[in-house]
């Protein structure tokens, strides 16, 4: 008997402790427990110290009342083109009421799976695989529709629907890989083309501007070139007046010029004037009379300078008179191979002139002049 007191203290102190740990629930934040009292729905138990009866109420469920995402396996669907596809979803759900999570369905979540699966499957079916493949943001709202308003009798409210891939066949992959290898080549090609042709473009346009500029170049040029020799003749037209050259230094520079005259080479044919052994008499008596002239007489200093003149006056009158015979030979040859042999009716031709006539310049030649 002194044992029995010990022990059935023991058990109503481990009674005491068991009562007090079936009584008192603790609920995390985020979570909700569903009671039931003799087998019958209760209360729901909030986040936080909750009482219960023990022994009588009873915990059936603890219900996560955060956002969940679940990942169902791949599902072969087939389309509208008979291909079969495998396609990879995504959920997302939240329990928003967990008493009908618990109640109205056994297993919310393989009913969710299959509900996913079956909507996919009727929504890819209508669907052929490029559609297919290019309409995800419609599936996702279809999906979304459909599942939103089946589980809501549920208590569950799904938030979001993803198809994280959809897996066409083998052989569907290489073609569809050459298909859009081919468009990448016809699109590099196309590209390469614009580039060649602006590349024309701007290499014409280029050219456009240097000839332009090649042009407007040439023509500055070609004004300043001109401006420059208008400038240099009016130069020299402004130092000849202002030195007023006499008689003399004009007939003589006219004497140099005769004989390059007659030995260019482009000259085949002459036509000598009448007037111009008349000319040359002319001169020669104007070389010969000059220094008699009035105020032109030459001093003691220049005298022998004025012989070195004569001199070569008198090279350059016969090298003219030379020249002058020489056309005048060539002008009788084309006359007589012009008629035929025959004498032209006509003007005498005139005399012809010696190199003496111009230097020696006799004063009756003057007067025939």
């Amino acid at each position: 008997m002194e044992f029995v007191f010990p022990v059935l203290l023991i058990a109503v102190a481990l009674l005491a402790v068991v009562t007090l740990a079936k009584a008192v629930r603790i609920v995390p934040q985020q979570r909700q427990d569903v009671v039931e009292r003799l087998g019958r729905y209760k209360r729901t138990l909030n986040p936080g110290l909750n009482v219960l009866v023990p022994f009588v109420d009873a915990v059936r469920t603890k219900v996560d009342m955060r956002e969940q995402v679940v990942s169902f396996p791949p599902q072969p669907v087939i389309t509208s083109d008979n291909l079969v596809v495998s396609i990879d979803t995504v959920l997302y759900f939240k329990v928003v009421d967990s008493v009908r999570a618990t109640y109205e369905i056994s297993n919310f979540l393989q009913a969710i799976e299959q509900l996913t699966v079956t909507t996919l499957r009727n929504v890819i079916g209508s669907l052929d695989l490029e559609r297919a493949l290019t309409s995800r943001e419609e599936i996702n709202r279809h999906l979304s529709g459909v599942l939103d308003e089946t589980t809501g009798r549920w208590g569950i409210k799904v938030t979001r629907v993803e198809i994280k891939a959809i897996e066409p066949p083998p052989s569907i992959r290489d073609s569809m890989e050459k298909q859009m290898r081919a468009e990448r080549d016809r699109r590099a090609a196309i590209l390469n083309a614009e580039g060649h042709k602006q590349s024309q473009i701007l290499s014409a346009e280029g050219e456009k501007q240097a000839a332009v500029l090649r042009a407007d170049g040439d023509r500055q040029a070609r004004i300043l070139q001109a401006e420059g020799q208008a400038k240099a003749i009016r130069t020299v037209f402004d130092a000849i007046h202002t030195a007023n050259p006499s008689q003399k230094v004009l007939a003589y520079q006219y004497l140099q010029a005769l004989p390059q005259i007659a030995n260019g080479t482009a000259n085949k044919v002459w036509i000598v004037p009448a007037e111009l052994t008349k000319a040359l008499e002319g001169m020669g008596g104007a070389l010969g009379g000059l220094s008699q002239m009035v105020g032109d007489a030459p001093s003691p200093q220049a005298s022998d300078d004025a012989s070195a003149v004569e001199r070569e006056a008198a090279e350059a009158a016969q090298a003219a008179a030379a020249a002058a015979e020489e056309i005048h030979n060539e002008v009788r040859v084309a006359e007589a191979q012009a008629t035929g042999g025959k004498k032209p009716q006509g003007l005498p031709a005139p005399e012809p002139i010696s190199a003496e006539s111009l230097v020696n310049d006799p004063a009756d030649q003057r007067e025939r002049g």
